[in-house]
């Protein structure tokens, strides 16, 4: 009799620590995916205000020419 419940013993623990081991799996995955995903966002947020910056640059660059140019054009027809 104690043979047996020695062996049942061990059959629940090995179900218990089957389903603490699934447990664990499904958590690292959700881990994995949400550090995955927070990654992602960050990669988009940077290349964004890359562009953002850079878009700015244009802008100046584009009315610091075209301020320039208009001055030129203007001391060529006046004078």
């Amino acid at each position: 009799m104690g043979a047996r419940q020695h062996l049942h013993r061990l059959e629940e623990a090995f179900v218990e620590e089957t389903i603490a081991d699934r447990e664990r799996r499904d958590a690292l995955q959700r881990q994995v995916v949400t550090r995955s995903r927070r990654r992602h966002r960050d990669k988009v947020h940077r290349k964004g205000s890359a562009r953002f910056v850079l878009l700015c640059l244009v802008l100046i660059a584009t009315a610091v020419l075209v301020t320039v140019v208009m001055f030129e054009t203007l001391y060529i027809v006046m004078g």
